[in-house]
């Protein structure tokens, strides 16, 4: 594969230094909204930033090698912690911004972190609760100051106190800051990317250096070109690996433009404002938007929920032609472009999606149903498959999309199907190895080939198709294998669903799921219908509830071949939770812990009962928590045998 910039240089830093050489004060590196207003931070403004902030580390004892562990809500803060990190050949660790305690003692502890670099209040207040547990753990820094005038523990710093000292370090060390950069190398450790843990295992760090995390921006940057002027505004912070390749290495190639959100709350607002123009969503987010769409279609006047009747064929028929590729109509042709004008672009617009050119959808296999809606509205979605280990996969040009594949595989990349049906393949994007775990690695990395865990298999077109990770396939009584996360994104499409979790096994008869509500829609349609309800769960038990839930169900069955239907099905009385570990952090179901929790309800099922009493902590407003008991009702599917 040809490599892309290579003028740029062999590290991030470096790249940093180029656009600052070559763009200065002339052009925008980021955009941050603050009080209402969008800040703009040119890559002088960034370059300096990352400068000072390196210098100031260095003043306080960081030395090469070190980690510094960043958490926090997307900002430029967040970057800048980063690449200073990396520009004294040092190494990030990123951590979401809803860790606990717990969670963030086991990562710093883990990777050895010895400066933590935090937004606010709250990520202080979490590392203070632990810092007596992390001897290593020299400073922490943090960024936002609100309500933090008062603390006086000698081991928290304020960031801009570390710029300051960065900025007297480099009259003491003239041209060390330019020196430490200019002597990084590809094969450097840059950053330890911490696995989600959806085994219910703890998180791994996956090692790697600049090549690997280079490999993967420029695999993209092949895929689709990048823009100087192209807007990106990231979901979430470089935590997780699509965001390291996006966020950081194809932003700092392309020289485009990152735009960041005041806040989570504000993210749908901010999007309208800033119409992006690549716009990269894990799976959940796209299919959470699609059922939004659907839920205010739904909720909207006569004359809307009509025109929506009327003109979403018409897109689904132009979406169908397209993935076939076949040519429309004269006919066909004119009556989209009457629903383009009328429903199509509103509906692009609204979602701050009018200037979207290049859309991914990563982390798992999109429904058909969310697939198809979102090419109805003319947005070239299309799936990617990569994964924080083996590095990006797959990828297909806008003109050779397909809702079924995750694309073929990039140039330079060799993959096989192992004959259990495991997606094993080498790039040079494939990590160095786990932090610390030489035993876990040798599972993975043999002879160069990662193992993804992952079930798949290579169409005649070469495009591959991803099915499930192998060990959440489920060999039912029936003998026919399920494929659980299929039946569960489809069900996610409905904007009265907002999670599913399929369950079943060589011992259990049948297939069966749980479902937990989205509160606000159904809510909503119940207040229509003049449901009463008081709480989360005895919304979830109305009779009504459950036979809206069963419509989906209905639905898709008719799909499913007959030893894979869902016969039995359960509304939740409350939503997973990723604090209680029933979720990972980027919301995927943590299946063996789930299974684990449940264990008495998933015994009800398979034992015919219509119900089930559950204990359930509930915290009321004055923060005292009480154990209440839920009635769970049982229901089965009326015609699957």
């Amino acid at each position: 594969m040809k490599r892309l910039y290579t003028e740029k240089g062999d590290t991030w830093p470096k790249v940093l230094k180029y656009n600052y050489e070559k763009y200065g004060d002339n052009h925008r590196a980021m955009r941050y909204k603050h009080y209402g207003i969008w800040q703009p931070f040119t890559w002088k403004n960034y370059y300096f930033s990352v400068k000072y902030l390196a210098l100031g580390l260095l003043s306080i004892g960081f030395e090469p090698g070190d980690k510094v562990v960043i958490i926090g809500d997307n900002a430029p803060q967040w970057y800048y912690a980063e690449l200073a990190a990396q520009a004294n050949h040092g190494i990030s660790v990123g951590l979401y911004s809803d860790l606990t305690p717990r969670e963030i003692k086991y990562i710093a502890e883990n990777s050895e972190a010895k400066f933590a670099v935090v937004e606010d209040q709250e990520q202080v207040d979490k590392f203070l609760q632990i810092k007596n547990e992390l001897p290593l753990l020299k400073k922490i820094i943090y960024w936002n100051y609100k309500g933090l005038a008062h603390y006086d523990d000698p081991v928290l710093m304020g960031y801009r106190e570390v710029l300051k000292q960065g900025e007297t370090f480099e009259e003491e060390h003239p041209g060390l800051f330019e020196q430490n950069v200019d002597t990084g190398k590809a094969d450097d450790v840059c950053a330890l990317v911490y696995t989600s843990g959806t085994t219910g295992s703890v998180p791994k760090g996956a090692i790697h250096t600049y090549r690997t995390m280079r490999t993967g921006a420029d695999y993209h940057l092949h895929l689709d070109l990048w823009h100087e002027n192209d807007n990106v505004l990231p979901r979430l912070p470089p935590v997780w690996m699509n965001e390291q390749w996006l966020g950081i290495g194809c932003h700092l190639l392309s020289a485009s433009i990152l735009n960041f959100a005041e806040g989570p709350e504000t993210q749908q607002r901010d999007t309208k404002e800033i119409q992006p123009n690549i716009v990269a969503y894990g799976a959940r987010q796209w299919e959470g938007q699609a059922a939004m769409v659907q839920a205010r279609i739904h909720d909207s006047d006569a004359l809307k929920r009509f025109a929506s009747r009327v003109l979403m064929p018409i897109g689904y028929k132009m979406a169908d032609l397209k993935f076939r590729k076949e040519k429309p109509n004269f006919i066909l042709r004119m009556l989209y472009a009457l629903a383009e004008v009328s429903l199509f672009r509103p509906l692009r617009a609204s979602l701050g999606l009018s200037n979207a050119r290049i859309c991914y959808t990563t982390g798992a296999m999109l429904s058909p149903e969310a697939f198809r809606f979102y090419h109805a509205l003319n947005l070239p979605l299309k799936s990617l498959y990569g994964t924080t280990e083996g590095g990006a996969l797959t990828g297909a040009k806008n003109d050779d999309i397909s809702f079924e594949t995750v694309g073929p595989a990039h140039k330079g990349t060799e993959v096989r199907i192992s004959g259990e049906g495991e997606l094993v393949y080498r790039q040079p994007g494939v990590f160095v190895g786990y932090y610390k775990d030489q035993d876990k690695t040798a599972e993975v990395l043999k002879d160069g080939w990662f193992h993804s865990g992952d079930y798949g298999f290579i169409r005649k077109d070469g495009h591959i198709v991803f099915v499930d990770r192998v060990k959440d396939l489920i060999a039912l009584y029936s003998g026919d294998k399920l494929a659980p996360q299929f039946i569960e994104s489809r069900l996610r499409f409905n904007p009265y669903i907002k999670d599913a979790w399929v369950v079943g096994g060589k011992q259990r008869p049948y297939a069966s799921v749980i479902v937990v509500i989205n509160y606000d829609t159904v809510g909503r349609w119940a207040g229509q219908r003049r449901v009463a309800y008081s709480t989360f769960a005895e919304l979830s038990q109305r009779q009504e509830v459950q036979e809206l839930v069963k419509q989906s169900i209905d639905r898709i069955n008719s799909t499913l071949p007959p030893g894979s239907k869902i016969k039995k099905y359960v509304n939740l009385h409350k939503e997973f939770d990723p604090d209680e570990g029933e979720l990972t952090r980027n919301r995927k179901l943590r299946r063996a812990f789930l299974e684990e929790r449940y264990r008495g309800l998933i015994a009800a099922i398979y034992a015919d009962q219509t119900e089930i009493t559950i204990e359930a902590q509930v915290r009321s407003q004055d923060g005292l928590t009480r154990t209440t008991k839920t009635i769970l009702n049982i229901r089965s599917v009326e015609g699957v045998g």
